[in-house]
Order: C-alpha cells, then sequence, then structure tokens
C-alpha cells in the first residue's frame, strides 16, 4: 500500500527552465573575475538585436523592465506632469514607471475577451495633457497595435510597449515591442526568457536607446567595461543625474542560452496550453480566449476565470484548495485601483473600470512553463477538476 502521508512535491508555479548551458555559463563568468556589467551583457544585447530584426544600437540591456519603463519615459523626454494612458490590468510596475518618471497615470479599460487595453478606451481618456500611451501584452497576447498606432499617429502620442509577457509575441508580422517608440521587456524568473532580474529596452531611434542606457548607469559616459577593460582606464563624465539600473553580466550569462532556446521553450508551452485547453474543456470555468488570427501568442500566463455562481467556489477559495494540493498559482492580476496606494494617491475606485475589476476578481493563473513534464500538467488538472468537482 502506498503511504498516503507523503505528499507530492511543491509545483512551483512558473519555474524556469534552467540548463547545463546556462551552469556552465555561470561558473565561467564567475571565474572570469568579470560579474558586473561586461561582455556578457554586450553579447546578449547583440544576440537579443538580433533575434528581434534591428541594429545593435537600438537595444539596452537593464536590471528589470521596470527600469526600462521608467528610462524609456525620461529618455523620451516626456515632460513631467503630463498624462500617460495604460491599463488597469497590469502588475503595478508599470503604473509605479510612470509614477516614477514624473508622469500621471490615466488608465483605461480593458477588452474583457481579450484582457489587453481597449482602443476604443484609450480614445476616450485622451486629454490636452496626454503625451503617451503604454500598452500591455497581457499573458503574450498583441494588443490592437494597428488601432493603437492610429490613435498614437492622430493625436501626436509616444506609444512605450509593455512587453514584459510578451518577447515572442507578434501582431500582423511584426514582433511586439517594435510597433511603437519603445518597446521593453523582462527576464524575470517567470518570464519566458529568464536571467533571474532582468530586462531590455529596444528603441526606433538609437539616439533615445543611447541616452536610456546611459541614464541606465548613473548619468555617466561610459560603463564599468569601459573604463576598466583591457583597453586600458578611461575616464568618464556624468552627464546627467541618472539611475542604477544596469543589468550584471552573471544575468546575461544565463539569458545567453535562454535566448538561444526561446523558440524550442515558446514550442513546449504552446503544446501545455493546448493540453489546458482540451482537458478543461467544459468545466465550469472561463478559459483563455483563442489567439487572433494573424498574430503570434507569446502563451505566457494561462489564466482562467473562477465564477462563484458557476464554480461553487470562490476564486480565493479555489487558490487556496490549490495550495492544498501543492500546486502553485498566481493571480495577474488584481485590477490597480483595488490597491490603496492608488486610491489615497488618485482617489481611484475599481468600479470606474468594471471590465478589469471583474476579470482581476475572478482570474487565476494556472503553471505554464517548459520545465514542466506532462505528469506535472496531469497533476494540474486533475486537481482543477478535483476542486471544482468538491470532492
Amino acid at each position: 500500500m502506498p503511504d498516503e502521508s507523503v505528499q507530492p512535491p511543491f509545483l512551483v508555479f512558473g519555474a524556469p527552465k534552467i540548463g547545463e548551458q546556462e551552469i556552465a555559463e555561470v561558473e565561467a563568468c564567475l571565474r572570469s573575475g568579470w560579474l558586473g556589467t561586461g561582455p556578457r551583457v554586450a553579447q546578449f544585447e547583440r544576440d537579443f538585436a538580433a533575434w528581434r530584426g534591428v541594429q545593435p544600437a537600438q537595444v539596452a540591456a537593464v536590471n528589470s523592465c521596470t527600469a526600462a519603463l521608467h528610462v524609456s519615459m525620461v529618455a523620451a523626454g516626456i515632460e513631467p506632469g503630463s498624462e500617460v494612458i495604460t491599463t488597469p490590468l497590469t502588475f503595478c510596475a508599470t503604473v509605479n514607471a510612470i509614477i516614477h518618471a514624473g508622469l500621471k497615470p490615466v488608465l483605461a479599460d480593458v477588452d474583457p475577451l481579450t484582457q489587453n487595453i481597449d482602443p476604443d478606451a484609450i480614445e476616450a481618456a485622451i486629454t490636452p495633457r496626454t503625451r503617451a500611451i503604454l500598452p500591455v501584452h497581457f499573458a503574450g497576447r498583441p494588443c490592437a497595435m494597428d488601432r493603437i498606432m492610429a490613435i498614437a499617429r492622430k493625436h501626436n502620442l509616444i506609444v512605450i510597449e509593455d512587453c514584459a509577457h510578451a518577447v515572442e509575441t507578434e501582431f500582423h508580422g511584426q514582433n511586439a515591442g517594435t510597433f511603437g517608440d519603445f518597446g521593453c521587456y523582462s527576464f524575470y524568473v517567470t518570464k519566458n526568457v529568464v536571467t533571474g532580474e532582468g530586462g531590455m529596452i529596444l528603441g526606433r531611434s538609437e539616439a533615445h536607446v543611447a541616452r536610456a542606457r546611459m541614464l541606465a548607469l548613473h548619468g555617466m559616459s561610459k560603463d564599468a567595461w569601459h573604463r576598466f577593460g583591457d583597453q586600458g582606464y578611461k575616464h568618464y563624465q556624468v552627464v546627467e543625474c541618472g539611475f542604477k539600473y544596469n543589468m550584471m553580466d552573471l544575468q546575461a550569462a544565463i539569458g545567453l542560452h535562454q535566448l538561444a532556446r526561446v523558440g524550442e521553450n515558446w514550442q513546449c508551452r504552446r503544446e501545455l496550453w493546448q493540453r489546458y485547453d482540451a482537458e478543461l474543456a467544459g468545466l465550469p470555468i472561463t478559459l483563455p480566449a483563442a489567439p487572433e488570427a494573424d498574430t503570434r501568442h507569446g502563451y505566457h500566463l494561462y489564466t482562467v476565470m473562477i465564477d462563484p455562481a458557476r464554480c461553487g467556489i470562490s476564486r480565493d477559495g479555489f487558490l487556496d484548495a490549490m495550495n492544498a494540493a501543492r500546486i502553485g498559482t498566481g493571480v495577474h492580476y488584481l485590477s490597480v485601483p483595488e490597491h490603496p496606494y492608488y486610491q489615497q494617491q488618485f482617489g481611484w475606485q475599481p468600479e470606474q473600470w468594471p471590465n478589469a475589476m471583474q476579470l482581476g476578481r475572478q482570474t487565476v493563473s494556472l503553471p505554464l512553463s517548459p520545465a514542466m513534464s506532462d505528469a506535472d500538467v496531469d497533476r494540474v488538472v486533475q486537481a482543477v477538476r478535483k476542486v471544482l468537482s468538491g470532492s
């Protein structure tokens, strides 16, 4: 008889798939004596630029997508106090970056099907003080960039794409992050390309990217590799009051091999997504909408909706039950106006953006990672069925 007291291992939500190549590269980096910004960051930038089909001077590696968003807005020269329109269904970092840039966030509700910012809501939110749109490609699904760019051209607005979920995403054959003035990517530990912590700026203007790169390292004219490398010491000048946002070689050492396997890992997540679609069909939950025609979904988050009236259990009750089954889940996201800081700072209430409010109160993200085995997927599916059956 099996020992029922022995619990299965906890299935970590969003666990990355780390291979021997990443481990060997990190070891080589440690042995090299160069851990900070240096040759591996430069190589990662070149590889990323080549993969996205842009020039190396159009990208700059930083320590997070939050940093990428912040310095992109500063580098764009948006005057302080201007309004930036974004989605209420996003991680707080999107809104915080706007605030840190000295700008005012303005929320526009999402489409309830795609969960992305609604272009009609963007148009309705524009005022004489609006200077930029910050769309978020939620869960890897591309925003309606044709309509968003048309609005931006009509009103002469800057567009900064939040591609934290969308490193592989395409809209009508074009890569997410290459439509607007800037695209900002995340390599956080749960993301589709992992460096532990990390981000990348991709810009249309090489001059804007050069300024962003400089701002990301204290506003200095030369980084450490160019000051202390084997070409001899080089003096630097501080030309702006910048930030400490640079990526380390230790992070890029992981990212080099993650990026090399990006297509393989995307295909794995796509297959897991399709298994969930097939095996969860018919349950009293709302599954993610199918990808739109002529797009490439990043398959970053598999979000289901738990409506208590249909499911017989609350969203938080579902989360607790999955945790009891030793399966990690996520919430992506409570809408931004649910959080007390933004209520106090801006007077926002969730009801002002009803679609985001409802989605945020019902959403659950199931594990989705190329590190998952078939047995892991079976465990998730069986647990979801058991929780919803009440047994």
